[in-house]
């Protein structure tokens, strides 16, 4: 039990840092390759944030923990918004100017109502998975064809100090981009290890360890990524890290998982508890962030304070039905 909370332990601060050096190593390779910022700050740096949620969950569906994989992309999406966003708008408000951005929240919305038809038959087919990995394809071509042409964009703007924060000599980001993904798949396996020790250990389902404990942990880069972006004025990026990550764990981690391993066997709780509390946080960052009856979009700090508070009340939800089923 110690060891295994050691793994968790250092397989998040490894977790993290590694997919810092990966991001970093990614945006700079693509800089000097001649990529617009725009692409950069919707495509590289959206995608490598994601990246520890997508591995976690390959590596969670290779040891046949399908539960936790799915679990963490759901959990994943919950932290995003209900935490992510929250903390940030608490401390930033958030500002929403980009159309682009504008375009992605209503996609999100869809993505994750198509995601919960999956879910509703109470399992995840490799047809359903490939599915979902096909639509992740179609949106990082919709994301590339948004940056060619984008750079009116407010969001531009935001991505061009982004990227230039990630500036260094070519080999050193050669480096770090393969170096930062091969320690996110070593940190990876460490951390997916402790967590399935802990679960069962504590006679706890993967599903909900995957919820919590791997959610929280795999979704810190987008919290650092965010609450830095906000702080540093690019309140576009800042909403357009979280929304373009929620796309990709719904298509991309649980499609992964899903075609790895299928899941044959989704637990009730994810359409009575998850799914719905997944969608209802989605819609109100919609409502929120989408500026409705032709006001600018804006997440205020008490729109950010009601969505903690709804992250708070849903885990403590969690834990009840822990001890309910204990």
């Amino acid at each position: 039990m110690l060891l295994a909370s050691l793994a968790i332990l250092a397989g998040f601060a490894l977790l993290v840092w590694s997919a810092d050096r990966f991001v970093d190593g990614a945006a700079a390779t693509a800089k000097h390759a001649g990529m617009p910022s725009l692409l950069i700050g919707m495509v590289i740096v959206g995608f490598g944030t994601s990246a520890p949620e997508m591995v976690v969950s390959a590596m969670a569906a290779l040891e046949g923990n399908p539960q936790l994989a799915l679990g963490n992309a759901l959990g994943s999406n919950i932290v995003n918004t209900g935490l992510v966003i929250g903390i940030t708008a608490v401390f930033v408000p958030i500002l929403v100017s980009s159309q682009i951005v504008k375009r992605e929240l209503p996609i999100l919305i869809v993505i994750t109502l198509i995601a919960g038809a999956m879910f509703y038959d109470g399992a995840l087919t490799r047809t359903e998975s490939f599915i979902l990995l096909a639509g992740f394809f179609g949106v990082i071509g919709w994301q590339i064809f948004n940056g060619l042409r984008g750079e009116t964009d407010a969001l531009a703007a935001d991505a061009e100090q982004e990227v230039a924060s990630h500036d260094m000599a070519l080999g050193l980001a050669i480096f770090w981009l393969v170096a930062g993904f091969v320690l996110l798949i070593v940190s990876s396996r460490v951390l997916v290890w402790g967590a399935v020790t802990i679960a069962h250990s504590l006679g706890v389902s993967d599903l909900i360890i995957g919820l919590t404990i791997v959610a929280l942990g795999t979704s810190l880069p987008e919290l650092a990524a965010t609450v830095i972006a906000a702080r540093k004025g690019e309140h576009d990026i800042a909403l357009g890290n979280v929304v373009g990550s929620n796309m990709f764990n719904l298509l991309a981690v649980a499609g992964i998982a899903g075609a790895i391993t299928p899941i044959p066997d989704i637990l009730p709780e994810v359409m009575q508890r998850d799914w719905p509390v997944m969608l209802g946080l989605t819609l109100a960052m919609f409502v929120m962030a989408y500026g409705l009856k032709g006001r600018q979009g804006r997440i205020n700090r008490v729109e950010g304070g009601l969505l903690v508070v709804a992250f708070v009340a849903y885990n403590v939800w969690l834990v009840q039905s822990v001890f309910a089923a204990g």
